[in-house]
């Protein structure tokens, strides 16, 4: 028996409310985030270029808000022990919802950010039921909730379609406050929310003891059916969003904008990297927006030098298998301890 399994048991009925997920920060990701930062902005000035301006500024942070808003939705059903591989396609087909209701007018705005979370809601919905009732695996269960997106959205549209209406662009999509995009603040608002939910709400301690041993958690009296579909339905909320925004920003719905980003792959990258351990049971979204904002400014650098998309991909791989490695060999030696 696993020691968190033996320390659950230990306290009794009431022990699964004392787990703290976030209780541990990971400091890792934030230092090579600032080691990346330092390192880039020294290259960036020997070619010549500058990394600090405020155009670069707000690109990063602007790539950081559509991926981080995925990512904090992947973090939570990580942890859960589960992965939801549906949501680039989630996002696109959010875009579409929220861009055809919407159709060029402030007057429906609302009514359109509502009917798109509803149906990313949905789709989270049937997710979690697939995993929990039918006992499908997660990753088959949202590939294939995925592929039954894409045939829809490959046999329904051609092309961009819809409008977003003026006020969701000028607002969510370009309005800052000084360097940061309100899409960013966006974000830090569904992390903070994230991070309270895991550390101070019966729920996040639930999913954390769901992540570490299911069969524990059940016989500790969690509902473990219940905590992952709600993980399955906030991770597709969370996607949603991602879609309104980039809808915001293209002024349009697209129907491809979700698996040309790699938003599914990509979210995954910056949990893992944030530091979430991939069985679930430990981590949390204050090392996910770590992740992120890393991979941002790796993408923000190597713009800045014009770097060749493939070696991008390369590094990005590269730093991924890193992150793992050095997140397994620190799990073996506290194993072994």
């Amino acid at each position: 028996m696993s020691e968190r399994s033996e320390r659950t048991i230990g306290l009794g009925g009431g022990s699964l409310l004392s787990l703290r997920p976030t209780r541990r920060p990971v400091p890792g990701v934030f230092v090579a985030l600032a080691i990346t930062l330092a390192v880039g902005w020294l290259v960036v000035m020997i070619d010549g270029g500058q990394l600090f301006n405020q155009s670069t500024t707000v690109s990063l942070l602007h790539v950081a808000a559509g991926l981080g808003l995925v990512a904090v939705g992947q973090t939570l059903v990580i942890l859960g022990g589960s992965l939801d591989l549906s949501v680039a396609y989630v996002i696109s087909l959010s875009t579409l919802v929220a861009a055809e209701t919407m159709n060029g007018r402030d007057g429906t705005l609302l009514p359109a950010i509502g009917l798109a979370l509803a149906v990313s809601a949905a789709v989270g919905l049937l997710n979690g039921l697939l995993v929990t009732r039918l006992r499908i695996n997660a990753f088959i269960a949202t590939l294939g909730v995925g592929l039954l997106l894409k045939g829809y959205l490959d046999n329904g549209y051609d092309g961009p379609a819809g409008s977003t209406s003026p006020g969701l662009v000028q607002s969510l999509g370009y309005q800052r406050i000084g360097p940061v995009p309100l899409s960013f603040l966006l974000l830090l608002a569904v992390t903070g929310a994230c991070w309270f939910a895991l550390a101070r709400t019966r729920f996040g301690h639930h999913l954390v003891a769901v992540g570490g041993d299911p069969e524990v958690a059940r016989l500790s009296g969690v509902r473990n059916e219940r905590v992952l579909v709600i993980a399955h339905v906030l991770c597709s909320l969370c996607a949603g969003l991602a879609g309104i925004y980039l809808a915001s920003r293209l002024g349009s719905g697209a129907p491809r904008v979700g698996t040309e980003g790699l938003y599914d792959l990509e979210s995954i990258a910056a949990v893992v990297i944030g530091g979430t351990a991939l069985a679930g049971g430990k981590g949390g979204v204050a090392g996910t927006l770590g992740g992120v904002l890393l991979l941002a400014s790796i993408d923000a650098i190597f713009n800045q030098l014009e770097v060749d998309a493939f070696f991008k991909q390369v590094i990005r791989g590269a730093i991924i298998i890193a992150a793992v490695a050095v997140y397994a060999r620190r799990a073996m030696r506290k194993a072994a301890v």
